[in-house]
C-alpha cells in the first residue's frame, strides 16, 4: 500500500526546493498525498481492510496538520501547494 521507492524519488524530485530537500513541508505533503491515493485505490479493493482504513485516517491527519503549519507560516506557499496537488480546500 506504500508508494514505490521511485515514485517517492519523483516527487521528492518534483516538490524539492532545492536538491536533497526531503524536510519541507511542501515535500511532505507531496509524499503524503501519493501515499494517500495509493491506500484509497488499495481500499476501494479491499472495502473491509480497518487496518488500512485507520492508516488513511493517520495520514490525512498529518498532511492537515502540516497544511495547516504550512499556511500559517505562508499562505502564498499554501497556496501554491494546494493548487499544484489539486487538494480540496
Amino acid at each position: 500500500m506504500s508508494i514505490s521507492p521511485e515514485h517517492k524519488a519523483a516527487v521528492l524530485a518534483q516538490y524539492a526546493l532545492q536538491p536533497g530537500d526531503t524536510g519541507s513541508p511542501e515535500v511532505q505533503i507531496a509524499v503524503l498525498t501519493a501515499e494517500i491515493q495509493a491506500v484509497t485505490e488499495h481500499l476501494q479493493t479491499h472495502p473491509k481492510d480497518y487496518a488500512g482504513r485507520r492508516g488513511l485516517l493517520s495520514k490525512v491527519s498529518r498532511r492537515r496538520q502540516l497544511l495547516d503549519y504550512l499556511k500559517r507560516q505562508s499562505v502564498a506557499r499554501y497556496q501554491s501547494i494546494i493548487g499544484r496537488l489539486n487538494i480540496r480546500k
